[in-house]
């Protein structure tokens, strides 16, 4: 028991998700997936030394 109202919920959902027309923007879709950022900010960031970079030896004397 209580299986019918839930049952007729998900139908009502299903059928809106269905039948209701979308407004679908493939591009940003596409960048998402690929993973291209939004907006590129146009100040170049200041780089910051990987803390760890002082643990690798140093290869510019080879």
């Amino acid at each position: 028991m209580g299986r019918g109202r839930a049952k007729a919920k998900q139908t009502k959902v299903a059928r809106d998700l269905k039948y209701r027309t979308h407004e679908t923007d493939f591009g940003a879709l596409a960048k998402e997936l690929h993973g291209e950022p939004d907006d590129v900010d146009p100040v170049d960031p200041v780089e910051e030394p990987d803390e760890w970079s002082g643990y690798a030896p140093d290869r510019s004397r080879d």
